[in-house]
This record gives structure tokens, sequence and C-alpha cells, in this order.
């Protein structure tokens, strides 16, 4: 009696598209248009080294930011809700304690490799020229509890938008993880125009370590808590210098 052949090993499914590609290219029109406005902030700041001469009223941009950021997911959300649910773009919840540690520890852990690169693109990219947005962040309570607010929804809003829908849709055009990552990278970088070119390039690279963190960890939720506690961090710990 003979025995049986082992099964083939099953074909790797090819990435599929989560939205229709007009929803894509309309998406990177609006995070373009973004940097267009950014770029314009930064080349009509005062003659000093900041944006603005002195730092005005924050709540109602920390508010209309957050207004933004939301709209953004909710313009994705409604692309992709017939292919892929919300809850399966993040890669689902945390079902124990468990999880919410190996997340907070790998986030943690990805942190510090975070800092570390972007001192040292600092550093290999020598002097800054454009105006310094410092300015900006928060000073008093009532701000820096905003900024709080707008650094978790910053968080959990770009790397939905960017790592979370951009990234799996550019895998599914070229076929290629790697292609994928630096495509989204890249949108990420430019639609950070008003911080000039020079934090243009550092944060299309440390898109492209979270875009690695989101591949490898197979989920968003550690990458969100960085980018949250990385934004709440630097914006308190530089206002205060």
């Amino acid at each position: 009696m003979t025995s049986p052949m082992p099964a083939a090993p099953a074909e790797p499914t090819a990435p599929t598209r989560i939205a229709p590609l007009w929803h894509t290219l309309l998406l990177i029109a609006i995070l373009l248009l973004v940097a267009l406005g950014g770029a314009r902030l930064q080349h009509r700041a005062t003659s000093g080294p900041q944006v603005v001469a002195q730092h005005p009223n924050m709540v109602p941009l920390y508010l209309s930011t957050m207004a933004f950021e939301w709209l953004l997911l909710g313009y994705v959300w409604l692309g992709t809700r017939r292919r892929l649910p919300l809850r399966e773009l993040v890669a689902g919840r945390w079902r124990a304690v468990g999880d919410v540690a190996r997340d907070l520890l790998i986030a943690a852990l990805f942190w510090g490799v975070f800092e570390g690169a972007g001192k040292l693109m600092h550093w290999l990219l020598g002097p800054d020229t454009a105006k310094s947005i410092n300015v900006l962040l928060p000073q008093g309570a009532l701000e820096i509890g905003l900024w709080v607010l707008v650094s978790a929804s910053t968080g959990f809003c770009e790397e939905t938008v960017f790592r979370g829908y951009l990234q799996r849709q550019f895998h599914a055009l070229s076929r290629s993880a790697p292609v994928a990552v630096l495509a989204q990278s890249a949108v990420f970088g430019i639609s950070h125009g008003y911080q000039g070119i020079k934090q243009v390039v550092i944060i299309a690279v440390l898109g492209a370590f979270f875009g690695v963190l989101a591949w490898w960890c197979r989920s968003l939720r550690p990458g969100i808590v960085a980018h949250a506690w990385a934004d709440i961090f630097s914006g308190i710990l530089s206002s205060r210098l």
C-alpha cells in the first residue's frame, strides 16, 4: 500500500488593493496640498529664526489639527470599509494584559532606536536653514493638555493612514514590501513640508522605520504608541528648552 503524496505547499496570497486607485490618488493629492501649504508657511515666515515672531494662542491650531487628522482617517475608512474593516487595518485589539505589555515593550525599544536615528540624521545633515517651529509648541496647562490629545490623535491617525492604508495599498500595487515601505515614507516626509527640507528628509527616514516596524509586527499598535509618545515627549520637552 502506497503512502499518500504530501500536499503541495499553498501559494502565497498576493496582496490585494484595499481601496480604489482613485481614492489613493486623491489622498496623496490632499497630502501634497498640505505640504505646499507648509512650504508656503516657511517661505512667508518672518525675518527672524522662527516661523512667527512670538508664541500665538495655539488652541485654535491644535483643535483644527486634531479635526484634520480625524477627517483624514474618516476618508481612509470610507475608502476601505467595504474591503477591510478599520480593526483589521490596525491589526486587531489587545485581548490580554500580555498583549499590552508586549506592545508597550516593543514601542519603548523602538522609541530608543527612533530617537537615536533622528539625532544621527540631524548630525549627518548638518545645520538646518528652515525657520524653527518651536514657537508653536505648547505653553501653559491648557495648551499642554491639548498637545497630549493632538499627539495621541496624530499617533493613531497617521499610523493608520500611512503605515496601515498607504503601505498596504502600495504593497498591492508594487508587489514589493520594500517599495511599499519607501513609498509611504516618502509621502509621509513630504506631508511635513512646513518643517523645512531637512526635517522632511529626517521624517521620511523615520517613516521608513515605522513602516518596517508595522511590517515586522504585523500590527500598527506598537507604532501608534511609539508615535504618540514621541510627539508628546518632544513637544513638551522642546517647549521647556
